[in-house]
């Protein structure tokens, strides 16, 4: 077997760096097109495309970022060659690459992440942004893993997976009542939020339509004073305000600890879930792996992320995920009708639980609440109402 040339590794690494083969090449001082002829024999020799082109720019490809990681690490491992050599300390650690959405707990990123930070092998590279800013990077395999806090749907071109990490409840919190004032007293949910201010995450966290929903089936109006996307600032608000504010105690911890801040109640039927968003690789990066695996701290997280790396093997191939979604129509086409149905003006009888306490039914609310409650009897009741109404259309 013919050896490694590692002029070439050299050249593919500088042309990676500089994103561009014309800046690769005046930075080598070769012509361009040389360097295009070595940058094809190296991917001949690999026996795998290295870059694709993608709006006039050199990008990589899965097997072209795994070359660059590699050929990051033989380059390093040059540079400490030298460092020994001369008497200076080497720098020997490999590279991590995780994003997470702006929206997400900083609480949460820190407990995760926090025994990763203490590792002197692992250079951990941090990043921050929208969910579609970041999906793009682990697309582009730029990320290894992404949390989030809502799920991403699979489809046919994007092999993704998320996977449920945590589910944390969701409370009501403010500052501590003044002595000898009636906001003293316990706090009925959710009757006190026709008259009490509240704070609300923004339209697009689950926790906020599910809170939403809850509300409306009891008829309560809620005086809302802020809606906040971003959960540091939720953070903030929480703190400044005088309004009750509906966050995950997680979030506030640290306040909640001091006492700056008080739960006065718990929101029954909410939690806040967090997933690690990865996407089917041929070359997994065997950090995520390893890291997981190691770090004690991390435990309460091994069972999912143990059948992620057990069920790798088992995922669908993208044609195989091509065949089925150009099939998806035939496939698809009972739900179809059902949600064409259930499009409909829909009624349905009102439902009672083993408390007494009387339900309102709607699609909406036995598919987001009835059908998964804690409590068997509002699941029995509402799967009543809901299936005889739907025989009754």
């Amino acid at each position: 077997m013919a050896a490694l040339n590692f002029h070439h590794l050299r050249y593919f690494w500088v042309i990676a760096r500089e994103g561009s083969l014309t800046r690769a090449a005046a930075r080598l001082h070769v012509s361009a097109s040389a360097l295009s002829i070595q940058l094809r024999q190296l991917e001949e020799r690999m026996g795998h495309p290295l870059f694709h082109r993608q709006n006039r720019q050199l990008v990589l490809t899965e097997a072209g970022r795994v070359a660059l990681e590699y050929a990051d690490g033989i380059f390093r491992a040059g540079d400490e060659l030298l460092a020994v050599l001369q008497g200076r300390e080497a720098d020997r650690r490999e590279v991590l690459r995780v994003g997470a959405v702006a929206t997400l707990s900083r609480n949460f990123q820190a407990r995760l992440l926090r025994p990763l930070l203490r590792r002197t092998d692992l250079e951990l590279v941090l990043r921050s942004g929208s969910l579609r800013e970041l999906l793009a990077q682990l697309d582009a395999h730029a990320l290894d893993l992404l949390l989030s806090n809502v799920p991403v749907p699979r489809d046919a071109e994007a092999n993704r997976h998320s996977h449920l990490l945590a589910e944390l409840p969701v409370s009501l919190v403010g500052k501590p009542p003044r002595r000898g004032t009636a906001a003293r007293a316990r706090f009925r949910f959710p009757e006190d939020l026709a008259t009490t201010p509240v704070v609300l995450p923004g339209f697009n966290s689950h926790m906020r339509i599910a809170f939403d929903l809850l509300l409306e089936q009891a008829g309560i109006r809620p005086r809302i004073v802020a809606e906040v996307d971003d959960m540091a600032m939720l953070r903030l608000v929480a703190r400044e305000s005088d309004a009750l504010t509906l966050v995950p105690p997680v979030v506030v911890r640290d306040e909640l600890r001091a006492g700056t801040l008080v739960e006065r109640c718990k929101v029954p039927a909410i939690q806040e879930r967090f997933y690690a968003i990865t996407v089917g690789r041929r070359f997994p990066n065997r950090l995520v792996k390893d890291t997981l695996a190691a770090e004690p701290c991390l435990a309460e997280f091994r069972h999912d992320l143990n059948d992620l790396l057990q069920q790798r093997p088992h995922r669908l191939g993208a044609d195989t995920e091509r065949v089925l979604a150009a099939l998806g129509e035939v496939l698809n086409a009972p739900s179809m009708i059902y949600g064409r149905s259930k499009a409909g003006d829909l009624q349905f009888e009102p439902f009672t639980d083993a408390a007494g306490t009387v339900y309102a039914n709607s699609v909406n609310g036995f598919e987001s609440n009835f059908e998964s409650h804690g409590d068997t009897s509002v699941r029995r009741g509402a799967w009543a109402s809901f299936s005889a109404g739907l025989k009754a259309y």
